[in-house]
């Protein structure tokens, strides 16, 4: 089996170490200032890579200026190019970056162009030394793709193929390939099915790892905690980004604690070690009513460290349907933890590995250089205002460039459009558009009042 190792900039991403932890700067790139003193924050922190929104030539141009200041202060950390849709961007950024970013659904729309300028990509990061991701998402998969396999982990899969085997027409290897989706079973699944081709073909290409959108504060962590460790266990993946929408500093201790939890060889808690029971239902006999509960218990430092200790442990027999339930015995040696704190970290782990949904299901990216609105509060704002919408599937989105696509799984959206502008989705149509963002979220419950009263809409979730 041949295994690649995929240089970018002094960073060997492929290696049998733990997986390389990554961020992504949510500063507009030509605020050269914002970005370098973010980049620095991200070093600082401990993030091993950092990349940048790049959506044209004056962001091209800022990146330089970035790297180089970088570079004069000591910081050596791989820069990585963020582009969509202009395959221009991406040549000119990769004679700087020493990573281009690229998404095939938005690369090209025909294919002989796609391939025509891919070629042309890999030949200037031949020259210059520039690794490519490239990166697929869940949602925006090409029309073709679509076409054929439908939006599926099996589409996502035949997408990296024919990316791949295109890199490998044009002599090139210093790829790495992402599968994200904010559905941690669509995300689990597609990566393994891709593994499991490379492993047929015969060469294994490092992959990065991510569910994107996955959200803030425990709900984010916990997604992403339960699809990233599943994978990392069976030894799938490179390197990993914990997508929050938070600061992108906060990113950072929680890729790393997963990253080490579950590197090659010392997978933290292993299967074997999870006492798990079947139950039956005391109301009835009925077969259908027995279940399978994991009982453990944890003593830790921190509720931080229990959450994710926990869902690594225990999200990936609850991903794969090897357990249905938790019942958890916890001690926190620097805290005292209620019996809430529990039950709510149990449904939290429930809906991420999507067994029992108790409230809304959020899909938010972490806001990037394209965002042109408050992001942050504003999901706060969105999750407040519709809490009692369980079941519903509400999307937030920075920008309309991966939003309409990338909010695949969602019932509504909430997508920036502009400064200080947001559009308004029913599932992939826009119902209402350029609303001023003081009226958006009024706008988005409006619409789904609406739908409920007139029975256009049901939630697909719970």
């Amino acid at each position: 089996m041949k295994k690649i190792i995929v240089k970018v900039g002094d960073v060997s991403v492929g290696g049998e170490g733990r997986a390389v932890v990554q961020s992504m700067c949510n500063t507009s790139t030509l605020d050269i200032e914002a970005s370098i003193k973010q980049c620095v924050e991200l070093y600082e922190a401990g993030a091993e890579i950092i990349r940048l929104t790049t959506q044209g030539l004056k962001e091209v141009k800022a990146l330089r200026v970035i790297k180089e200041r970088l570079r004069d202060r000591g910081i050596k950390t791989p820069l990585v190019a963020d582009v969509h849709f202009s395959y221009a961007v991406a040549v000119a950024a990769a004679n700087i970056a020493d990573k281009v970013r690229i998404n095939p659904g938005n690369f090209a729309k025909d294919h002989n162009v796609a391939k025509r300028e891919f070629a042309r990509l890999i030949s200037v990061c031949k020259k210059s030394g520039c690794s490519i991701r490239v990166g697929i998402n869940h949602g925006s998969l090409g029309e073709r793709v679509v076409f054929k396999y439908g939006d599926t982990p099996q589409g996502m899969t035949a997408a990296a193929v024919e990316w791949i085997e295109m890199a490998e027409e044009n002599g090139f290897d210093q790829i790495i390939i992402s599968l994200k989706s904010s559905n941690t079973l669509v995300m689990t699944k597609a990566y393994r099915l891709l593994y499991d081709e490379m492993i047929k073909r015969g060469t294994l290409y490092p992959l990065h790892l991510g569910v994107t959108e996955a959200g803030n504060g425990d709900e984010g962590r916990i997604k992403s905690a339960v699809a990233l460790s599943a994978l990392l266990k069976e030894g799938i993946g490179d390197t990993i980004r914990v997508s929050l929408t938070e600061n992108p500093v906060n990113e950072i201790p929680v890729a790393l604690f997963i990253a080490d939890y579950c590197k090659r060889g010392t997978t933290g808690c292993t299967d074997s070690e999870l006492n798990v029971l079947p139950v039956t239902d005391d109301k009835s006999s009925n077969i259908n009513s027995r279940r399978s509960v994991i009982i453990k218990d944890y003593n830790v430092n921190s509720y931080q460290e229990f959450i994710l200790r926990a869902s690594c442990d225990l999200g990936p027999p609850l991903l794969d349907n090897f357990a249905d339930d938790v019942k958890l015995n916890v001690n926190i040696s620097s805290e005292p933890l209620h019996i809430d704190d529990i039950l709510k970290f149990r449904d939290n782990l429930l809906q991420a590995t999507r067994r029992k949904f108790s409230k809304p299901e959020y899909i938010a990216c972490p806001g990037c250089g394209r965002t042109l609105f408050d992001l942050e509060n504003v999901f706060e704002e969105v999750k407040r205002r519709t809490s009692h919408l369980v079941g519903y599937n509400i999307a937030v989105m920075g920008c309309i460039v991966n939003g309409p696509g990338e909010m695949a799984d969602a019932d509504y959206g909430y997508i920036g459009e502009g400064k200080n502008r947001v559009s308004i989705y029913r599932g992939r149509e826009a119902i209402y558009r350029s609303v001023p963002q003081e009226d958006a979220i009024d706008k988005l419950l409006e619409l789904i009042e609406e739908d409920s009263r007139n029975k256009l809409f049901r939630p697909r979730l719970g």
